[in-house]
């Protein structure tokens, strides 16, 4: 039998061990999905060393970025990206290998592509955490320009909320959330942004997926735009991952 385990915290609503255990049960797939909720990254080692049969790990809040040094390898888009969102664990008469990759770019972009239109050139992506990361590597590929709103201190390519102005909501046709406001029970947060000038021509992309429609998104719909959540992301990622787990070199 195969493990495969989740690293987050906290954990509560699990789309991934929801997920993997449905698709071991329908296609009579012998192997199992845990949660590992863990409530610092340095007890990842422990994990590792009493779960000898687990082979395979996804990685959620708040440890995409945490959980880098205690990995062997990074895969070319985890490396450029800063972020891990799957694990892949090597066991041999050597020892343990760990190696990372960033599947939410796979998840993104062909979740994403389907939508664009040709006036969405540039993009405002809501928030700078692990997640983010991966959205702005695939924005980069698909020649779209970005800035972000951070709360934290500012970076290249970052701005305040506050600096969010009709000026830039008439440029920015794409608006990405990346941060975790509105995600069930508290549905009724979201970003604060002047959502008075969202127009027919915004895309608003919403990294949540419970609920099924945000406030975010609602807030897009009340003014004509197209929005999309984020499951079918979750979905190819989820798809990606299991890939990855299941070949031996990569």
């Amino acid at each position: 039998m195969k493990r495969y385990g989740l690293l987050g915290y906290p954990l509560t609503h699990s789309f991934s061990k929801r997920y993997f255990t449905e698709k071991f049960e329908k296609e009579n797939i012998d192997s199992t999905y845990e949660n590992f909720e863990i409530d610092n990254i340095d007890k990842f080692p422990e994990i590792i060393k009493n779960n000898p049969e687990i082979i395979g790990f996804n990685v959620t809040i708040p440890y995409k970025e945490q959980v880098i040094p205690f990995l062997d390898e990074l895969n070319d888009s985890a490396r450029k990206i800063g972020a891990v969102n799957t694990i892949q664990v090597k066991r041999d008469e050597f020892g343990i290998r760990l190696k990372g990759f960033n599947t939410d770019t796979f998840g993104f972009e062909s979740s994403l592509k389907p939508l664009l239109k040709n006036h969405h050139k540039k993009a405002l992506i809501l928030g700078t955490g692990g997640a983010s990361k991966a959205l702005k590597y695939v924005l980069s590929k698909l020649d779209i320009d970005y800035i972000s709103a951070s709360i934290e201190e500012l970076k290249e390519n970052e701005i305040r909320y506050e600096d969010i102005d009709e000026k830039m909501m008439e440029e920015r046709l794409l608006i990405i959330n990346a941060t975790p406001l509105g995600t069930f029970p508290k549905v009724d947060a979201c970003a604060n942004i002047p959502y008075k000038f969202i127009t027919k021509k915004h895309l608003l992309f919403d990294l949540v997926y419970n609920p099924e429609v945000t406030q975010f998104m609602q807030n897009g719909l009340d003014k004509g735009a197209t929005v999309k959540n984020g499951y079918e992301m979750l979905l190819g990622q989820a798809k990606k991952a299991y890939k990855i787990w299941n070949i031996k070199e990569q």
